[in-house]
């Protein structure tokens, strides 16, 4: 402990002259000291606030950087902290995070009215209790920063697994095909009996190796 922060402990019940003069030091000294010392202490608010980054910190990467500023004010709600949404909006934005937006929902199914559909092999009934009975597809679309790409993926539905996929910038009958090659070479290019289920109407291939019924 320095001579000042032993006089600065003891001037609540001694005089500060004399405490100076007992340690050697001068009285000014002091007081210019405790007035440093009182410009780089934080106060209660940047206490406060410091508390509130780190709590708002671990929030966001507890969601993967996801949660923005409602969900962050309701998890801080729940903990006990009186803090306004705004308030946590205006504190991640000079922090640096956000939380990522919902997407706005884009439907690829196209239903062709003149299609024909092949016959219902599945019946629900996805999980046939082995191996390549039944194969789902499906086409979704990701958002890149150049536009959108397509993903087309197959999955066996009885282990879960994504046996092939594909991606392209259309939803061509081409963007199914490279997925079910994929999916067929991940067989070992043997796929008798199996059934391949999908939503998107009005295509059904068959892979350049095997044999693969379709249902819709």
């Amino acid at each position: 402990m320095s001579k000042f922060e032993l006089i600065a402990a003891e001037c609540a019940d001694h005089d500060i002259s004399k405490l100076a003069a007992l340690l050697g030091v001068s009285r000014s000294g002091f007081y210019a000291w405790a007035t440093r010392q009182r410009r780089t202490e934080p106060t209660a608010r940047q206490l406060w606030r410091r508390d509130l980054e780190v709590k708002m910190a671990a929030h966001w990467k507890a969601s993967q950087r996801t949660y923005g500023s409602p969900r962050i004010t309701a998890d801080l709600h729940a903990e006990g902290v009186a803090v306004s949404e705004n308030t946590v909006a205006k504190i991640m934005a000079e922090m640096g995070i956000e939380g990522i937006s919902p997407r706005t929902f884009k439907t690829t199914t196209q239903v062709d009215p003149n299609s024909s559909f092949p016959p219902d092999r599945v019946g629900r009934q996805f999980d046939q209790g082995r191996i390549d009975a039944v194969w789902t597809s499906d086409i979704t679309y990701l958002t890149c920063g150049e536009g959108d790409v397509y993903l087309c993926a197959i999955r066996d539905e009885h282990s879960r697994r994504i046996l092939g996929w594909a991606v392209a910038d259309h939803m061509r009958t081409e963007l199914v095909v490279a997925a079910v090659d994929a999916a067929v070479h991940t067989r070992g290019g043997s796929v008798a009996g199996t059934v391949m289920h999908s939503d998107y109407a009005g295509v059904c291939v068959k892979p350049r190796n095997g044999e693969l019924s379709c249902t819709g």
